[in-house]
C-alpha cells in the first residue's frame, strides 16, 4: 500500500485514520475495532465489507494452531 494513499484514507464509519494491518491484507480502524480488506491491492472501504478485528485475531490464532498441529 502506498504510504501517501494511506495518509489520506479514513474509516468510512468514524472518519478516523486507518493503519495497515499485519501482512498488508487489511486496513485497521482502531477506534471502531474494524478491519477493511485489501483485495488485489484495492482497499474495500465499505461498512458492509468491514470485519470486526477480534474475528480476524481468532482466525489467525486458529490457523497458527492448525499449522503447529501439522508439524
Amino acid at each position: 500500500m502506498d504510504p501517501k494513499l494511506l495518509e489520506i484514507l479514513a474509516c468510512p464509519k468514524s472518519k478516523q485514520p486507518l493503519t495497515l494491518g499485519k501482512g498488508g491484507n487489511y486496513l485497521i480502524c482502531e477506534s471502531e475495532g474494524l478491519a477493511y480488506p485489501i483485495i488485489d491491492g484495492i482497499p474495500y472501504l465499505l461498512e458492509r465489507s468491514a470485519i470486526p478485528i477480534h474475528k480476524i485475531e481468532i482466525a489467525n490464532r486458529d490457523m497458527a494452531n492448525n499449522a503447529s498441529d501439522q508439524t
